[in-house]
């Protein structure tokens, strides 16, 4: 492995994060909350929900009561006057379920006086969760829709119709209360009623489009599931404000001006990612194949979400995947890395934020006896790259604003 390129990856990764953590967004949207002479009451769903939540709190002073669901591990102490819990993601479970109950019970029974300040991050679609058919019933078919490699619109088109709260179905629950809704987006192009499937947005996908999802998918539903997809979710809603903070974006403009400040030149590829995480790894060892012999040294960043296609019954995620499948493409090019990152700190079911490759990935793999190849079929990406110390591990940041993937090529002497 190349240390200084680890550090140099190791750094940018820091940069980024430190960069889109919801604190100050928070602030930035509260400017525009004015609750009147009524309660206010904080709920927050999602993978950066504690973070916000204590953000919020903090710069409020105070608040009547508040429900937190966040993922297992993402906890960082109590908040005054708010309740906090852990569930699971990306797959909703019972603790799931009854958090979102609790924060159901918050909101019951609110006058048009009172307020519900709403903090949204991605996961929120795991997390905050009554579904309207069994609850291992749901768990089957999220199941189904992230091992067949259907995107995250499509797997909220269809999440919306089997929940209580998705689609805007929280903001009615809310109602007469005034919803102050702040969201930190977590999916390409901020798709205000995608994000953790829009609790409090009137939401623009159609039972036709959920009809054709099924289908293309071949997914497995019981007959009162398939009978829900027909039902049309709320399209209006006239007691929330929204303001969207913090997005991949944000966090692509970061990674570029780090990379700048190690000596690369940043190109920003997109921050609208979108395809297969092993396509997208071979694509950025590609561009690297490119420009090997440049006399600059070079950083291509890429920000979004792909996808995993599972064959296999591995252990991994989609960053982890994609830095792995960069690596047959670089083998050999001194000075090549390529790593990814969800900007969470957690990938997939594991313990790892994502992973990195460089030059010597691939000798280093055929040393332990694995053969890429295999490993990627199997998408048992963790285990590869832990075999050769590659994976990236940052513990929950309390942020969650897509994944950021970047592409290093350092020039010969630097």
């Amino acid at each position: 492995m190349d240390k200084n390129l680890r550090q140099d990856a190791e750094r940018i990764i820091s940069d980024s994060i430190k960069a889109v953590l919801p604190d100050e967004a928070v602030l930035r949207a509260l400017k525009d909350f004015s609750p009147g002479k009524g309660r206010v009451l904080l709920a927050a769903a999602g993978k950066a929900a504690w973070q916000m939540a204590r953000a919020a709190v903090e710069a409020l002073g105070h608040v009547d009561g508040g429900v937190v669901v966040t993922k297992y591990g993402h906890i960082m102490g109590e908040i005054p006057n708010v309740s906090c819990f852990e569930a699971g993601h990306p797959v909703p479970d019972s603790n799931s379920f009854a958090a979102t109950d609790r924060v159901l019970s918050l909101v019951r029974g609110l006058s048009e006086d009172d307020n519900v300040l709403f903090l949204l991050s991605g996961g929120g679609s795991a997390l905050f969760e009554k579904p309207l058919i069994p609850g291992d019933e749901l768990q089957d078919i999220t199941r189904q829709l992230l091992a067949c490699g259907a995107d995250i619109t499509e797997i909220n088109t269809i999440r919306k119709r089997l929940s209580a709260v998705k689609g805007g179905r929280f903001a009615l629950a809310c109602s007469p209360a005034r919803v102050f809704s702040i969201v930190l987006s977590d999916i390409i192009g901020d798709p205000l009623d995608m994000i953790a499937s829009g609790p409090a947005c009137p939401d623009s996908s159609t039972c036709a489009q959920a009809m054709a999802i099924f289908e293309k998918y071949s997914l497995s539903l019981s007959p009162v599931a398939l009978s829900l997809l027909g039902k049309e979710t709320p399209k209006a809603l006239n007691n929330v404000t929204t303001r969207i903070t913090g997005s991949v974006r944000e966090l692509c403009a970061a990674a570029a001006d780090s990379c700048r400040r190690l000596g690369y030149q940043p190109v920003l590829l997109t921050d609208r990612l979108d395809c297969e995480a092993r396509e997208a790894g071979r694509f950025l060892a590609a561009v690297l194949c490119s420009h090997v012999g440049d006399s600059r040294s070079l950083a291509f960043i890429v920000g979004g979400e792909t996808v995993v296609h599972l064959t296999g019954s591995g252990l991994g995620g989609r960053n982890q995947e994609l830095a792995l499948a960069a690596a047959l493409g670089i083998s050999g090019i001194n000075g090549a890395a390529v790593f990814s990152v969800g900007s969470d700190g957690t990938d997939g079911p594991t313990d790892a934020a994502g992973g990195y490759v460089d030059g010597d990935t691939l000798g280093e793999l055929t040393a332990k006896g694995l053969v890429l190849s295999a490993v990627l079929k199997a998408n048992d990406a963790y285990n590869g790259l832990k075999a050769v110390g590659g994976l990236i591990i940052t513990g929950p940041t309390g942020t969650n604003v897509n994944d950021v993937s970047v592409a290093l090529l350092r020039k010969a002497g630097e």
